[in-house]
């Protein structure tokens, strides 16, 4: 049985399936196996795909598309490993991404989470993420509180991040009914019953701006998690309802600039309290006020500034 399992979502994205492919085949730790979840691709991706098949790396076809959380859920279903761990199809790993989620895991035995930190890419400009690890020291390495720190940018995203099985046995699989931000809904479950360990290194590349990139489109055919089901966690757990206000903040003010209504319920429940004085002049901006900011964003990263709320 290998220590970890690899899972790869994959729908249309023949430009970029290879290069994550050979990422994950370029890792220095190497006791692990490869699954590759064909959601019915309709481009090249799954034939590039194939070329890698092995005994190490097997490819699943699904018969209707059915979105990523499905995806990930085939992919732990046919897992023969107790991690298992994530990379989206347009993104990269560093060579040294499951060997730092090794040594997370032999170092901090009481952890059933294991994240590290990222870098993102936008065209030709690296950032690093405004997530809560710059409070941290730079080769930090040890227990965090996931709510209280990760009120910015994810502190991990699902390609920096490995999860033991015992997770998905305890709190379920990835909800197949949302469309957009499952991986908010699966880490709040995930983390409220289990430890995380983190590494504060970069070790994968989360590239923001790929085509079909459910991050940059419209979410007016999506369905986004609720939040509100968290409540009566929250009550007890100040931490994690500030960080599920911040969340409707994210999410809400990404419906305005949609001009999607669905933002007015979303943030109803927020105490302004567990906002910056930033957040809360935003939530009431206009929303051509909001897409025009969000252009000057993407024009100032061109010359490699990033500005950000938080």
């Amino acid at each position: 049985m290998p220590f970890f399992t690899v899972i790869i979502p994959l729908y249309n994205k023949e430009k970029y399936i290879e290069n994550a492919i050979i990422s994950v085949l370029n890792q220095t730790y190497t006791d692990f196996n490869l699954l590759i979840i064909n959601d019915c691709s309709t481009d090249s991706s799954a034939t590039i795909a194939s070329k890698y098949k092995s005994d190490k790396v097997r490819i699943f076809n699904h018969e209707k598309n059915a979105g990523l959380s499905a995806s990930r859920n085939t992919g732990i279903n046919n897992a023969n490993s107790n991690y298992i761990t994530f990379l989206d199809a347009d993104d990269l790993w560093k060579p040294t991404f499951l060997e730092s989620i090794f040594q997370l895991i032999q170092s901090f035995p009481e952890a059933r989470i294991f994240g590290t930190n990222y870098e993102e890419v936008w065209e030709s400009v690296i950032k690093k993420p405004y997530n809560g690890s710059e409070i941290l020291p730079i080769n930090f390495s040890g227990y965090i509180n996931f709510f209280k720190i990760n009120v910015k940018q994810g502190i991990y995203n699902h390609g920096s991040v490995c999860f033991h099985k015992e997770i998905f046995e305890k709190v379920g699989f990835y909800n197949e009914d949302i469309s957009f931000s499952e991986d908010l809904d699966f880490n709040i479950r995930a983390n409220y019953n289990f430890k995380l360990a983190y590494h504060n290194s970069v070790q994968m590349s989360y590239f923001m701006q790929t085509e079909n990139q459910l991050t940059q489109s419209s979410l007016h055919d999506k369905t986004t998690p609720d939040f509100d089901i968290y409540e009566d966690w929250a009550k007890t757990n100040s931490d994690l309802k500030k960080y599920l206000d911040f969340e409707r903040y994210a999410l809400g003010k990404r419906l305005k600039k949609n001009n999607d209504l669905r933002w007015e319920k979303i943030i109803v429940t927020i105490d302004s309290r567990n906002l910056n004085w930033k957040q809360n002049i935003l939530l009431k901006m206009p929303r051509f006020v909001l897409n025009t900011l969000e252009k000057l964003k993407l024009f100032l990263l061109k010359f490699g500034i990033k500005t950000s709320t938080y």
